[in-house]
């Protein structure tokens, strides 16, 4: 299930790998520790509580895709 935020994005992160966990550091309290992934054919990810972006590096997309 894919996640649309219903407030903007409150951070976009690039990370190297499509697998990425969010546990909401840098809000004020956090939240649940949450695993996503982001899915092939696609470049980014939102977490659904502090909808933070996780986007995917471009050159990290290539090596992954083996």
């Amino acid at each position: 299930m894919e996640h649309v935020p219903t407030f903007p994005v409150t951070e976009t992160v690039v990370v190297d790998h499509p697998a990425v966990v969010c546990d909401g550091i840098g809000i004020t309290l956090g939240h649940p520790r949450v695993y996503l992934h982001i899915k092939p054919g696609q470049d980014s990810v939102v977490c659904p509580y502090c909808s933070r972006q996780f986007v995917l590096n471009n050159t990290a997309a290539v090596a992954n895709a083996h």
